[in-house]
């Protein structure tokens, strides 16, 4: 995959560090083989890049669904936050629509021409 190059060498530090917002060249690392909110993000991230990458991630992204299920912490988190979400698209309570009712004047006008 010689889209996918590494870009940075990320570790983990000794103690909680800041993570500086304003540094536009700091990495964000997402683990989609442990967590499915970073699968997801994938997903996004392929349907919006250029063609080349996006070929490339979508093998990963095969290569991840057809793989074993791995959970870290925060993807064990995420999944079940994810799992006790309604379904998009999915209506609680969902009320019948009114039937759409005829006005008076329609019927009186079809009175009035007969």
């Amino acid at each position: 995959m010689a889209e996918l190059t590494r870009r940075y060498i990320v570790m983990q530090m000794a103690t909680e560090g800041p993570f500086d917002i304003r540094d536009v060249d700091a990495p964000f690392v997402l683990k989609p083989w442990k967590d499915p909110a970073a699968l997801q993000a994938l997903r996004v991230y392929r349907d919006h890049c250029y063609e080349e990458l996006a070929r490339e991630l979508g093998e990963w992204i095969s290569a991840i669904e057809v793989g074993p299920q791995i959970r870290g912490g925060v993807g064990a988190r995420n999944e079940r936050a994810v799992a006790s979400r309604p379904k998009p698209g999915a209506r609680r309570h969902a009320k019948p629509k009114p039937k759409a009712r005829r006005s008076k004047t329609t019927k009186k006008k079809a009175k009035r021409r007969s």
